[in-house]
């Protein structure tokens, strides 16, 4: 069964910017409302709002780092893929510098699933849980019979077709949640390389909160 993706979900290399300093997806310089600190993106919404930042923050561990048949790197590309088409920067940039970090490609890989999954130098198996990823991000009645069944012909086990389905979901929470609000980005990617390494999402931001207090 041919796998397909939607010519939709094919991007221009134009995107994403390449902006040096922190503005929100319109270019202004301020979040829609005042944090608690002046951490960009979803960072400074979980500083803001702890008690709905640690449940968010939980389900990323289990869903990116958890226990899984997929790797740690393709959990990210995936959630960073899904991220590029919301054009979510502050997502995208940080979950692209997740995925090259633990991906043999590195950055190059990242450029080229998020260019065209389609021609990207990925398993089969990858390239169809993207194309089922891509139907979430623009509706979950997006997704078809023929595209799971595309998915398990390549190996892709149920529990891997649930979490692709709910890891692009979940960053369509994220997405909307950093720009609904404002939040700050740079396209540099220095700026996301330094916690690229990071081992879990949970114990990252408890540690952080610990300092904090």
């Amino acid at each position: 069964m041919a796998n397909t993706l939607s010519p939709a979900v094919t991007h221009e290399t134009r995107w994403p910017p390449r902006l040096g300093e922190f503005v929100n997806h319109a270019g202004g310089t301020r979040p829609h409302i005042t944090l608690a600190s002046d951490e960009p993106g979803i960072r400074g919404l979980f500083r803001y709002r702890p008690e709905t930042a640690q449940p968010l923050v939980q389900l990323s561990e289990v869903l990116l780092c958890g226990d899984s048949t997929l790797s740690r790197g393709e959990r990210e590309v995936i959630a960073a893929y899904v991220s590029s088409l919301n054009r979510c920067r502050f997502c995208f940039h940080t979950h692209a510098a997740f995925a090259a970090v633990r991906v043999p490609e590195g950055m190059d890989l990242i450029d080229q699933v998020r260019a065209d999954p389609a021609a990207a130098p990925i398993s089969a198996k990858l390239r169809a849980l993207l194309a089922i990823a891509g139907a979430v991000q623009r509706g979950g009645q997006e997704v078809t019979g023929d595209q799971v069944s595309a998915a398990r012909a390549e190996g892709a086990t149920d529990l891997e077709i649930h979490d692709t389905v709910l890891i692009a979901a979940a960053f369509c929470m994220y997405n909307r949640y950093v720009d609904g609000l404002a939040t700050l980005a740079c396209d540099d990617p220095a700026h996301y390389a330094e916690r690229a390494r990071l081992s879990g999402y949970v114990k990252v931001w408890e540690d952080e909160l610990d300092e904090a207090c």
